[in-house]
C-alpha cells in the first residue's frame, strides 16, 4: 500500500466519523425530542383516561337501559331502547379472511386474513377492538348518540351476509353487509329510515375511525417508512398521503376513499354509488419506530362527515377494504369500474414517481407476475429475473462499455502527447486529450448517456423489491424471509448509521462492489485516474456506504443487487476479451480519415468549432474595448 493509499483510506475514515458527528444531535435537540415523546406520552395517558370514562359511561347506559327502559327512553329518546340488551358475535367468512362484527355497535371488530400470518407465525390480525375504533355520531332531538353505543339485532344472518338493525321508535337504522366468495371487499350498506322525528335534520352524519397500526414485520422501522394514511379525491386518479415521518394532518374534503396503511396491508374505507366523504380531517403520528420491542408502529384517525343525512330515508353504499397491497390484486378492482368510480387501489403501492412508477407497471412487475406461474422459489425467481433484466440493459452496458475502450486505445496517444506538455499545464493537457478524441470522432460523454438511459430501471428495482409483498415469507439459502433483512448476527446493541445485526447478502453486495470497482478501474483505465488520483479513493467510497444504507432493508433486494454485480462483472470480462484493441484502434483511425477526406464533421468538431469561434469574438471584444 503506497502513501496516496493510506492518505485515501484515511480520509475516507475522516468522512465517515465527520458524518457521524454531524449527525449526531445536539442538547437542544434531544431536549426536544424528549419533550415530543413527554407529549404524546400525554396524549395518550389522555386517551386512556378518556377511555375509561367512556367505558364508565357505557356501563352507566347498559345499567339505565336495562334497569329501566322508560328512563333510558327519556335519556336517550327514541333510541333508548337500543341502549340496552346483549352483544353476541356474528362471523362472516371466506376463505380469504375472517370478519368479527359485535351485535353492539354494529360494525367490524376483528378482521383477520387467513392467508397471511406475522413475521412471528401468528394469526395476522388486520385490527381488532382493541386497536381500532368506527363510531357514527347521530344528532338525535336529545343530544348525540353513538352507535358503538347501540345494540343491534342481527337477521339475515349466513356465512357472508348480516344485516344488523337499531330501532329508534318507528324507525331504525340498520348496517347491511356482505362478503364476496374469494374476496377481501366487504360491502356496507347503511339504511335510515323513519328517523325525522328522532333526528335534527339538518346535520350530516360523523364518521369517528380511529386505529392503531400493530407491527407485523421483523423490521419496525422498516415497516414505520412505508405505513401512510392514504386517500383519493372523488373524480381524480391521484393518491395523496399524509407524512410517513412524525406527526402530520390535513383538512380535506370530497373524498373517494382513505385507507389506514402498513407496509403490506390495509384498511379502506370506499365510498360507492356515486357517494362521497363529504369532508374529513386525517391525522398521522408515529409511534417509536426504532424501537423493536414497540408494539405499535402509527396511529391514524379520521375525522369525518359522510355525505348522507341520517334523518333521511335512504340506503348509502359503502365497501371496506381489508386485504394485502397486492398489485395485481388491487388493480383488478378496477376490471369492471369507469368514470368516477375507478378507484387507483393500486397507488396505494410506493413504485417510485413519475417514470420509475411506469417502469414498475408496464416492465418490472408484468415480467414478475409471468416468472411466478413457472417458478415458485423466489430465489431463484430473483435470478432469472435479474438476467433477465441484465439482457435488456445489455445494448446500453456494451453502448457504454465501446465508448470507453476507444478512450483506452486513445490513452498511448494522448499520453505521448502530454509529455510534451508541463505537468503543471493541467488545462493545456486537457485540451490536447480533447483535441485526439475530435480528431478520432470519439465522444467522452459516451458512456455516461447509455447508463443514464439504464438508470429508470435500476431505479425502479429500488423500489419495487421493498413493496412486493409476494416475497413476503419466503426463505431463500439463509434468508429465512425476503421481504425482511437476512440477519446472520445480532449484536444485541445498535451501532450508529449501521444497525445492530449483519444482513450477509449486503455484506456480499459489498464485497463484490469493491471488488467490482477495483476490477472495473483497471479494465477500463483512461489514464483519468492519474489526473484526478482522489478520484480512485472516491470510487471505493460508495459501495463502503451501501454497506450502512442497505443493511436494514430487504434481502431481496440485496440479493438482486449481489446477483447483478456478479452478471456485471462477467459481462465485463467477455466484452473486454471479445473486443480487440488493435483492431478497435484501426477502425477509429479508418473512420477519421474516411470523416476527413468526406469533410464530415461530428458534433465534438463542431463544438470546438463553436468554442474557437467564440474565443476569437471575445478576443476581439477585448482589442476593441482597449
Amino acid at each position: 500500500m503506497d502513501k496516496q493509499q493510506k492518505i485515501g483510506i484515511a480520509l475516507i475514515f475522516l468522512v465517515l466519523i465527520g458524518f457521524s458527528f454531524w449527525n449526531t444531535p445536539s442538547k437542544e435537540e434531544i431536549e426536544a425530542r424528549k419533550r415530543a415523546a413527554d407529549s404524546v406520552a400525554a396524549v395518550e395517558k389522555q386517551k386512556q383516561i378518556n377511555e375509561v370514562e367512556k367505558q364508565a359511561s357505557l356501563r352507566a347506559a347498559d345499567s339505565i337501559a336495562k334497569a329501566d327502559p322508560k328512563a333510558a327512553v327519556e335519556k336517550y329518546g327514541s333510541f333508548g331502547a337500543a341502549m340496552g340488551g346483549v352483544s353476541t358475535d356474528v362471523i362472516l367468512e371466506n376463505n380469504l379472511v375472517k370478519i368479527e362484527i359485535p351485535s353492539k355497535g354494529g360494525v367490524p371488530a376483528k378482521v383477520t386474513l387467513k392467508e397471511y400470518t406475522t413475521y412471528e407465525k401468528q394469526p395476522l390480525v388486520l385490527f381488532d377492538k382493541n386497536t381500532q375504533r368506527f363510531n357514527l355520531e347521530l344528532a338525535s332531538v336529545n343530544g348525540i348518540v353513538n352507535t358503538e353505543d347501540l345494540y343491534f339485532t342481527p337477521s339475515n344472518v349466513t356465512a357472508s351476509t348480516v344485516t344488523l338493525t337499531a330501532k329508534a321508535g318507528d324507525g331504525f337504522i340498520s348496517f347491511d353487509y356482505k362478503l364476496p366468495a374469494d374476496s377481501y371487499m366487504l360491502n356496507f350498506d347503511i339504511t335510515t329510515n323513519n328517523l325525522k322525528s328522532a333526528l335534527r335534520s339538518s346535520e350530516t352524519t360523523r364518521l369517528l375511525w380511529n386505529s392503531k397500526i400493530t407491527r407485523k414485520e421483523k423490521s419496525s422501522t422498516f415497516e414505520s417508512r412505508y405505513a401512510e394514511l392514504g386517500y383519493k379525491f372523488f373524480g381524480e386518479n391521484t393518491v395523496d398521503n399524509l407524512s410517513a415521518t412524525g406527526e402530520d394532518e390535513e383538512d380535506v374534503s370530497n373524498l373517494h376513499w382513505v385507507a389506514f396503511k402498513d407496509q403490506y396491508f390495509s384498511a379502506v374505507l370506499i365510498a360507492d354509488g356515486g357517494g362521497r366523504i363529504a369532508s374529513a380531517k386525517l391525522k398521522s403520528v408515529e409511534a417509536n419506530g426504532n424501537d423493536h420491542r414497540s408494539e405499535f408502529i402509527k396511529s391514524y384517525s379520521a375525522d369525518a362527515k359522510l355525505g348522507f343525512n341520517a334523518a333521511e330515508n335512504q340506503t348509502s353504499r359503502y365497501r371496506f377494504f381489508y386485504g394485502p397491497n397486492k398489485y395485481k390484486l388491487l388493480c383488478s378492482y378496477d376490471d369492471d369500474t369507469k368514470g368516477d368510480e375507478v378507484l387507483k387501489l393500486n397507488k396505494l403501492i410506493p413504485l417510485g414517481w413519475a417514470v420509475f412508477r411506469w417502469v414498475n407497471q408496464l416492465i418490472v412487475i408484468p415480467l414478475f407476475n409471468l416468472l411466478e406461474n413457472f417458478i415458485s422459489n423466489y430465489g431463484l425467481l430473483i435470478f432469472l429475473l435479474t438476467v433477465i433484466i441484465k439482457l435488456i440493459l445489455f445494448p446500453f452496458s456494451y453502448k457504454s462499455y465501446l465508448s470507453t475502450a476507444k478512450m483506452r486505445v486513445l490513452k498511448p496517444e494522448i499520453e505521448r502527447l502530454q509529455a510534451e506538455i508541463p505537468a503543471d499545464n493541467t488545462m493545456e493537457r486537457q485540451q490536447v486529450s480533447m483535441k485526439v478524441y475530435q480528431k478520432a470522432g470519439v465522444n467522452p460523454m459516451g458512456g455516461c448517456l447509455p447508463m443514464l438511459l439504464s438508470m429508470p430501471i435500476l431505479i425502479a428495482m429500488f423500489t419495487f423489491f421493498p413493496t412486493a409483498i409476494e416475497l413476503r415469507g419466503h426463505s431463500f439459502l439463509w434468508a429465512d424471509d425476503l421481504s425482511a433483512y437476512d440477519s446472520i448476527l445480532d449484536f444485541g446493541f445498535n451501532i450508529p448509521f449501521y444497525g445492530d445485526h449483519v444482513s450477509l447478502f449486503c455484506l456480499l453486495m459489498t464485497v463484490v462492489n469493491i471488488i467490482y470497482t477495483k476490477f472495473n478501474m483497471q479494465m477500463t483505465d483512461t489514464g483519468a485516474q492519474q489526473q484526478m488520483p482522489m478520484m480512485k479513493y472516491m470510487m471505493y467510497f460508495m459501495p463502503v456506504m451501501f454497506l450502512f444504507i442497505f443493511n436494514d432493508y430487504a434481502s431481496g433486494l440485496t440479493y438482486y443487487y449481489f446477483v447483478s454485480l456478479l452478471l456485471t462483472i462477467i459481462q465485463t470480462v467477455a466484452m473486454r476479451y471479445t473486443i480487440d484493441d488493435e483492431k478497435l484502434l484501426q477502425k477509429i483511425n479508418e473512420k477519421a480519415e474516411k470523416n476527413k477526406a468526406s469533410n464530415k464533421k461530428g458534433w465534438m468538431q463542431r463544438l470546438a468549432e463553436m468554442q474557437e469561434e467564440q474565443k476569437k469574438m471575445l478576443e476581439q471584444q477585448r482589442k476593441n474595448k482597449q
